[in-house]
């Protein structure tokens, strides 16, 4: 295999499947049997899963409300869709933990970074909830951070779309793909692959970003295999 310990960035909004809100139960099985074939061949994997398909701290900065509090609530909502994952591993013969940057002793173990990859070591699948802890920080954020602080090999960025286009493929029919391009690059040309502060996490401390299509089953285990799929964004 390619890589030894990865991170593994979903976003809420992938969890919906054909929904408008929520969580689609086939969509969190999808991901559960692909997340199983790569741990079943000893990958060691981390998890950070976003919270959009129930609540965005900006739609509530919008509604009036305040920005911190707001991203407090998006941060709630990644914990359920983390204990949803958790769950649909589990039930496929996954063994997991679930860490929050919040403490809720009842669902969770706090994050301890020593303790965490003391779960990978051992073979258990860790799930990183609540974002980083902080407002005005995004779940990409969060899967860089911690991506770096476990020591990852490289952050897979399971998206809609196989890889970074030109432009929106869904909008621009002439869009090309990108096989490979540079942090430098993918910033000049106006790329957003991730936000800014999850974008600079990763360029300096060199760690490398794939943007895949996490829907089409297989394509996590190929990519471990050293396929190229999706795009790759390195220094």
């Amino acid at each position: 295999m390619k890589y030894k310990r990865i991170l593994l960035k979903l976003s809420g909004e992938s969890l919906m499947g054909d929904k408008s809100f929520g969580i689609d139960n086939q969509r969190l099985s999808l991901y559960a049997d692909q997340i199983k074939e790569i741990y079943e061949s000893g990958i060691e994997v981390a998890i950070v899963i976003g919270g959009g398909n129930i609540f965005r701290g900006v739609q509530a900065e919008e509604g009036g409300m305040d920005r911190t509090h707001g991203d407090y609530m998006g941060m709630l909502a990644t914990m359920i869709n983390s204990m949803a994952l958790q769950a649909a591993l589990e039930s496929v013969g996954v063994r997991t933990r679930l860490q929050s940057a919040i403490e809720m002793k009842e669902i969770a173990e706090p994050f301890v970074r020593r303790r965490a990859v003391r779960h990978l070591e051992k073979g258990r699948v860790v799930i990183f909830g609540a974002g980083t802890g902080n407002p005005f920080f995004t779940t990409d954020s969060a899967a860089s951070l911690r991506a770096i602080e476990i020591n990852a090999d490289v952050i897979l960025k399971g998206t809609r779309v196989d890889g970074i286009y030109t432009a929106d493929p869904e909008k621009d029919a002439s869009a090309t793909k990108y096989d490979m391009i540079s942090f430098d690059d993918a910033y000049g040309s106006g790329l957003k692959v991730m936000d800014m502060t999850a974008f600079t996490l990763c360029k300096e401390n060199d760690l490398p970003i794939i943007v895949f299509d996490m829907d089409t089953p297989g394509n996590l285990k190929r990519i471990l295999e050293g396929e190229q799929v999706g795009t790759i964004v390195r220094n």
